[in-house]
């Protein structure tokens, strides 16, 4: 299986991103964490992209899927089954 891009918006201190970042190490998913409390230039640019300000925001193969909520449901559904160790 191809490698699988994950990139997560996100801060040290949100809940949902430590969520988030402890799902995706769960399921053996490698993924790119860009925080946003470290690089403030970053924020603006996900903004942008997401049209949202909340973090996490994350990306599953160039897709914007959402934030904690969406990955958890998506994780309930089986669609991150065979993402791991791509």
């Amino acid at each position: 299986m191809a490698k699988v891009d994950v990139l997560m918006y996100s801060t040290a201190y949100c809940p949902y991103c430590i969520g988030a970042r402890q799902l995706l190490e769960i399921k053996k998913i490698p993924y790119e964490d860009i925080r946003v409390d470290q690089q403030p230039e970053q924020r603006a640019k996900m903004r942008v992209l997401s049209r949202r300000t909340s973090v996490p925001q994350i990306w599953l193969a160039g897709k914007h899927i959402g934030g904690f909520t969406e990955l958890k449901a998506l994780a309930e559904k089986g669609g991150l089954d065979n993402l791991g160790n791509a």
